[in-house]
């Protein structure tokens, strides 16, 4: 999900109606009295209780069933030794960035678990070994202070200056500190600034003065558990003296935050969101005398600044620009009354935008095509916007990285399923080719392997892509052990990459992969994901399983020999697709999962999702979040395949609350499952590369006995 997890309801007949309409069948069609009853007196809400006794004991009591189960398999040896291999091995592509004229990465490895933050020369860095300074060292502050600190990223004072806000996570979770750290000493700051504890954000003002959104006290922190206060905050001057400069309102589903934009050029612009829903804000100017509101659509977004123009992207129709576009505003017109946005990049139906970085004098775009990367270089002028297009391979997603405002030096990633990830560094301002840099070595063997793109047809007649790598020779009997994964929600995009412990433990083994790129995503850019919000999510379902269905049809496998996985959204994918399709699958692994969607509003940032998921309190939104919700719609007497549930205690955004409830659930029906809960981690489960490799391991051993095993 995003940083944190405006639309109106569907009537109850319409709602009813597309389910009925698309493929969802008796099980979901409805909630019984007893089903009613049952939420109403739920005998699980003490698994609730986050950190207590009752429930960690039940939770340590499962896993040590689940682990003597697949760490007792003489696989798991191999698969966790492989997966450990590839997370800490040294030769990764050490991904860049810059400050101060150098080049910044953080790292981490076997000798480093935690992580390095480090720099080096831009001339070093093109070497095959760099010569690497560290700038701090996460596992010896660690030991030094008894914490387990998780990396959260940078906040910089510029791309020039010294100063910079390190955040730290203890655990994974995330809520943060703030440490104020000196690049050029590498030090934290004696007497800096010190931001405690909180789901917190900062931007620098000056080198004396920030904007701070975070818990400030009684009533600063919204239902959803984030900041909407934002306070100045000075040097040497303790917290409790801070001044608010705006607030937001308790019942926003996110937070409010400030923001920060530069050009090389010297302008700026600070610029507060106030995000009342997960997908929409009000924005408004801030300046040392006023704060002032902007004519800005709510589902636009502030992105980048280059040439004293404010870029923005469009998740909905701004001006004459479509939903899904790039667009400027020069920062005079920025606080007019009706803003006329330039145009910048206009997608077409089947490309989306991936990402907008700015150099000192250009504007990056990297996006899709059908699901096939692409980058565009975009330079303002007087005329308006001028445009030149890569030329780059047609068979990998590429990603723009490590750009700075102080130059025009940009860093290339290229990812394909089968072709190890490059790394290539080019000049905006030039014609000239990227020059490939670095390249990461083959980590399992591709030799006659294939990425291959489909077509399924959904219940609504909606063509959905999706990929399939396999061995070329695998015979069309339906066979083939194969793993299936999507996310289908908040317009986060699935696109090709790859993925080294994937190939090396289940390809290189006989086993195929399929991604499938449903609807709820972002792969086609807002529409893509509209379709499938609120009360229209059964098509997100319906999409997934059609993809199945058009695997079966080809016979690259079948419903004996498919096992399908996802995470946090793509979780509660997994727990409906479990319960709507049971005989479709034979195995389900279900991580950091969303699944009481009568209670999701009510458990960690679960208020937060409403823009998504819709509401309780809303009577025709409940009347289908009661038909979807995997927790409510377990059935006693169906034959659900065996499934492997796993979340983490440290899991502050979507809590591991929901996986507990489900678990005990299936034990109380007495159907097949494994739970585990790992302490560390927070919500990505990777709080350091031993658990990240752990917890592959032990979800591949179960895919393998589930799937490989006759």
């Amino acid at each position: 999900m995003r940083s944190g997890l405006i639309a109106a309801a569907a009537a109850a007949a319409a709602a009813a109606a597309l389910l009925a309409g698309s493929g969802a069948d008796a099980q979901t069609a409805g909630m019984t009295q007893a089903t009613r009853a049952a939420t109403q007196a739920d005998p699980y809400i003490w698994l609730e209780d986050k950190d207590g006794a009752k429930a960690l004991a039940w939770v340590e009591a499962e896993n040590r069933r689940t682990l003597a189960r697949l760490e007792g398999d003489p696989r798991y040896a191999a698969f966790h030794r492989e997966a450990l291999a590839i997370a800490s091995a040294t030769d990764r592509i050490p991904m860049p960035g810059q400050l101060m004229g150098r080049i910044v990465n953080f790292w981490r490895d076997a000798d480093h678990p935690q992580g390095l933050w480090r720099w080096t020369t831009a001339e070093d860095y093109a070497a095959a070994t760099p010569q690497w300074r560290t700038l701090l060292d996460l596992d010896a502050l660690s030991r030094a202070e008894g914490k387990k600190w998780v990396w959260k990223g940078a906040v910089c004072l510029s791309p020039e200056e010294r100063l910079c806000l390190v955040a730290l996570s203890e655990g994974g979770e995330d809520a943060i500190t703030y440490r104020e750290f000196d690049v050029a000493a590498g030090t934290f700051v004696a007497g800096g600034f010190v931001l405690p504890t909180s789901k917190q954000g900062a931007t620098w003002i000056d080198r004396d003065t920030l904007l701070v959104s975070r818990d400030w006290g009684a009533g600063t922190m919204t239902v959803s558990s984030y900041p909407y206060v934002v306070k100045m905050v000075k040097r040497g001057a303790p917290l409790s003296t801070a001044t608010e400069v705006f607030r937001g309102r308790p019942e926003d589903q996110l937070g409010t935050y400030a923001t920060t934009f530069t050009d090389a050029k010297g302008h700026r612009a600070v610029v507060i969101e106030r995000q009342s829903t997960f997908f929409g804000s009000q924005k408004s100017l801030w300046t040392p005398a006023v704060v002032k509101p902007l004519a800005i659509p709510a589902r636009v977004r502030a992105a980048a600044m280059v040439d004293g123009r404010l870029v923005f992207e469009t998740s909905e129709p701004w001006g004459t620009l479509p939903a899904g576009a790039v667009a400027a505003l020069p920062l005079a017109a920025l606080e007019g009354a009706e803003p006329q946005p330039e145009a910048v990049f206009v997608p077409t139906a089947r490309q989306a935008v991936s990402g907008v970085d700015a150099t000192r004098d250009h504007l990056i775009v990297d996006y899709t095509d059908n699901v096939r990367g692409r980058v565009a270089v975009l330079t303002p002028g007087a005329k308006g916007w001028t445009a030149r297009t890569l030329a780059l391979p047609d068979n990998a997603i590429f990603t723009v990285t490590g750009t700075s405002d102080a130059n025009n030096r940009a860093f290339l990633v290229a990812n394909a399923f089968l072709t190890p990830t490059t790394l290539a560094v080019f000049d905006a301002g030039s014609t000239a080719a990227p020059t490939p840099l670095k390249a990461l070595p083959a980590r399992f063997d591709a030799a006659g392997l294939v990425a291959e793109q489909f077509e399924a047809t959904s219940t609504d007649g909606t063509k959905v892509p999706y990929f399939v790598v396999h061995r070329a020779d695998a015979p069309r009997d339906g066979r083939t052990p194969t793993l299936m994964t999507a996310y289908g929600g908040f317009e986060v995009p699935m696109l090709p990459s790859y993925a080294a412990t994937t190939g090396k433990l289940w390809l290189e083994r006989g086993g195929a992969y399929v991604l499938a790129n449903i609807r709820g995503g972002g792969e086609f850019g807002p529409a893509w994901h509209d379709a499938g919000r609120k009360t229209k999510r059964q098509v997100i379902y319906d999409d997934f399983a059609a993809v199945a269905k058009d695997l079966f049809a080809r016979r690259l496998t079948s419903p004996a020999k498919l096992g399908i996985y996802g995470g946090s959204n793509g979780g509660l994918l997994m727990g409906v697709e479990l319960n709507q399709h049971p005989d479709m699958w034979r195995a389900v692994t279900i991580q950091v999962p969303l699944l009481d969607m009568l209670r999701y509003e009510r458990i960690a940032a679960g208020a937060s999702w409403v823009d998504e998921y819709g509401s309780v309190s809303v009577p025709e939104e409940r009347a289908f979040l009661e038909r979807i919700s995997p927790y409510h719609n377990l059935k006693r007497g169906v034959a659900y395949p065996e499934t492997y549930i796993w979340t983490t205690t440290k899991d502050d955004r979507v809590g591991p609350q929901h996986a507990r409830k489900f678990a005990a659930r299936m034990k109380e029906y007495g159907l097949p499952y494994l739970f585990l809960e790992d302490t560390a981690g927070g919500h990505s489960g990777d709080a350091d590369v031993a658990q990240a490799a752990r917890l592959q391991a032990l979800q591949m051993t179960y895919f393998a006995q589930r799937l490989m095993d006759e």
